[in-house]
């Protein structure tokens, strides 16, 4: 459900990392031991208050913002998967996760420095160039090479 205080909603194809077990100052070389899988998000953003807000809790924290699925993938190599987002059908992002700026386990280390992670918590990792607006009624889809595709209708 798109947020009402928001006209500039959009969309970001990501692979999400599914903590295992509870960690805290995790180094990278140790990051898939707490890891328990992998699966596909569609990380919504409300634009318009990303920018006014002085902080991002809103824009990206409203109800239904992170749908997530469509199951948790517990036997991959997140190091080079195909990402690709479909707006109403047509390709919009097409990106690879070898060409993301840290990698899985670099942002689970960074994470853990900061909080304890706990079992379920979900990392979203970053999106591939092509991000866009959706409006009511259009369907996003996410698929992630290896997990499978999510697909969102906004209303």
């Amino acid at each position: 459900v798109l947020p009402a205080f928001s006209d500039e909603v959009s969309y970001e194809a990501e692979l999400c990392v599914v903590i295992g077990r509870i960690c805290k100052d995790v180094p990278a070389e140790r990051a898939d031991e707490v890891i328990f899988g992998y699966t596909c998000g569609n990380d919504l953003t409300a634009r318009d208050a990303q920018r006014t807000d002085n902080q991002w809790a809103r824009a990206k924290g409203f109800d239904g913002s992170a749908p997530l699925g469509p199951w948790i993938e517990t036997e991959l190599d997140p190091d080079n998967l195909a990402i690709r987002g479909w707006l109403d059908g047509e390709l919009k992002q097409d990106g690879n996760t070898s060409q993301m700026i840290w990698d899985v386990r670099e942002l689970v280390a960074y994470a853990s420095q900061a909080f304890t992670l706990l079992p379920g918590d979900v990392i979203m990792t970053g999106t591939p160039a092509g991000v866009g607006t959706i409006g009511a009624g259009q369907r996003f889809e996410v698929e992630i090479e290896g997990i499978g595709r999510l697909a969102n209708t906004a209303r």
